[in-house]
């Protein structure tokens, strides 16, 4: 039968892709989205989600580049459950080969690729179509003192968003620069 999640791993070391086995006839589909052992068997590791949050979002709306600082950094496991956007993980580890690069996805209504952006990684995405909802699990609850930000345009990451000019909230627009960041990841 092989494994139940179909798994997709990029050029950054940690994040990836899965996707769940869908079942489908004339009445529609049925997934299980989640299961914690199969999970862990994809990732190699234990893993614990304490929160799951959901936003809705107009087309062209960007959030991020977020993340949560020691000692409660946030691994999440993203999907679009209607709409599409694209979503971006920026490597933070100050350790690792790839550090300040960023792996992409392209989660659709459609694909029902999930992405997994584990601890030590900014995450942001761009939401394209009207009326996009985003949902993703947690591995620590939200701490307000804890959570930092990124600039979403910043020239050194150089991310292509395929755009100049989403809809950002104030604190977004305000985000620091890569440039005078001292990661806190190892």
């Amino acid at each position: 039968m092989g494994h139940p999640l179909e798994i997709r791993t990029g050029t950054i070391e940690g994040p990836m892709m899965v996707r769940p086995r869908q079942f489908g006839d004339d009445r529609g589909h049925f997934a299980e989205t989640w299961r914690q052992a199969h999970f862990e068997a994809a990732i190699g590791r234990a893993v614990d989600f304490v929160q799951d949050n959901e936003s809705v979002s107009g087309q062209g709306v960007l959030r991020g580049l977020h993340f949560q600082v020691p000692d409660r950094p946030q691994g999440k496991l993203v999907r679009v459950v209607r709409g599409a956007a694209l979503d971006v993980a920026v490597d933070l580890r100050r350790s690792s080969k790839t550090y300040g690069h960023y792996q992409s996805a392209m989660l659709t209504e459609e694909n029902r690729w999930q992405f997994w952006i584990p601890e030590g990684f900014a995450h942001g995405f761009l939401t394209l179509e009207p009326d996009t909802v985003f949902c993703y699990k947690c591995t620590e609850v939200y701490s307000p003192e804890h959570e930092r930000a990124l600039r979403w345009n910043d020239p050194d990451l150089k991310i292509d968003w395929g755009t100049s000019a989403p809809l950002l909230s104030e604190k977004d627009a305000a985000a620091p620069a890569f440039a005078g960041f001292d990661s806190p990841f190892g």
